[in-house]
């Protein structure tokens, strides 16, 4: 029978990934998230049954346990953006991960590969990095054979990074930023789903990698490069790190005011704190080159998918093209 691995948080943005490629490598995949029943495309990821779509709270001790009998290797790839709350900073990036790692000891689970982030580091600026550093250190302490993988800034299709600037570089011609000159290293996900895929196949050494594309380039520049691929020419605006707060503050204010209803999706307290530090690959650190991945670059994928945000979308080109026609 084929080998089974558990994916936490398999069907979000970088798990459908891992997924679609353990599938294509012949493993069983049960991919664990919290809404079966929105992630059943997953299913579609391999023959029938190979992939199936499992309910798991990784808050909940049995919940992880039950997902993960029988399973060869798990991958975590559960994350949040929330500081406070059920699903907390420390709820799912510390103890989560934890857990994880607790059971599959427990289990007798042969290999465990870890999400992370770069720039995780317990005395980190940010609340996030802090935790993603003490989330390592939980997952080693009971699998410290694991693998666990930092990327930096995650690009593609289903991006949060790339697709939401470019949304607002619909809105109007100033293109506000925090941090424009914190540099980034964006690496392509599926370089990601790779490296993970090399873990569980265990073709990856134990330890901790850190992913990033094969360009640095700071925020700023790295929205001009965005803007080029739409074909939108507007002003991108280094907002200062103070204006940062303020409206992290006003954002904040209006979600306690309507009881969660309005969520501050734009910008924390935290993400500022973040944004004052660069975010690349460390010198001397393991890395895709280590694993024999060459990463993929922004220009050979960013035109794929940012299309639809060209003022006339596919037909764009097709549009500039004709504007050359003579009569």
């Amino acid at each position: 029978m084929s080998k089974l691995v558990t994916i936490y948080g398999g069907s979000g943005f970088v798990g459908r990934y891992i997924a679609r490629r353990m599938a294509k490598a012949g493993w069983r995949v049960r991919v664990a998230v919290r809404r079966p029943n929105e992630a059943m495309f997953v299913k579609t990821y391999g023959s029938v049954g190979q992939v199936e779509p499992v309910f798991c709270n990784i808050r909940d001790d049995a919940s992880v346990a039950s997902v993960m009998t029988g399973a060869d290797a798990v991958v975590n790839c559960v994350g949040t953006f929330d500081a406070r709350g059920r699903n907390s900073f420390e709820n799912i990036h510390v103890e989560g991960a934890g857990r994880i790692a607790r059971i599959a000891a427990a289990q007798g689970v042969g290999t465990m590969v870890h999400i992370s982030a770069l720039g995780a580091d317990i005395d980190g600026e940010s609340q996030y990095a802090q935790s993603k550093a003490r989330g390592e250190e939980a997952v080693t302490e009971h699998m410290p054979q694991a693998v666990i993988l930092r990327p930096s800034v995650i690009f593609g299709p289903e991006d949060q990074f790339f697709n939401r600037f470019a949304g607002m570089a619909r809105l109007g011609p100033i293109l506000p930023v925090v941090g424009g000159d914190t540099k980034f290293q964006p690496v392509y996900v599926d370089n990601v789903a790779e490296a993970a895929e090399m873990a569980v196949t265990g073709k990856a050494a134990p330890g901790v990698y850190e992913l990033g594309g094969p360009d640095v380039q700071t925020f700023t520049e790295w929205m001009h490069e965005m803007l080029a691929v739409i074909h939108r020419r507007r002003l991108v605006l280094n907002m200062p790190f103070f204006v940062g707060n303020l409206m992290a503050f006003g954002f904040t204010v209006m979600q306690y005011a309507t009881l969660g209803l309005v969520k501050n999706k734009v910008i924390t307290f935290d993400q500022v704190k973040s944004l004052r530090t660069d975010n690349v690959v460390s010198e001397g650190a393991r890395t895709l080159a280590d694993l024999g991945i060459t990463p993929t670059a922004t220009e050979a994928v960013l035109p794929d998918y940012l299309w639809r945000f060209r003022p006339s979308g596919q037909y764009d080109e097709i549009m500039e093209s004709a504007k050359n026609l003579r009569g």
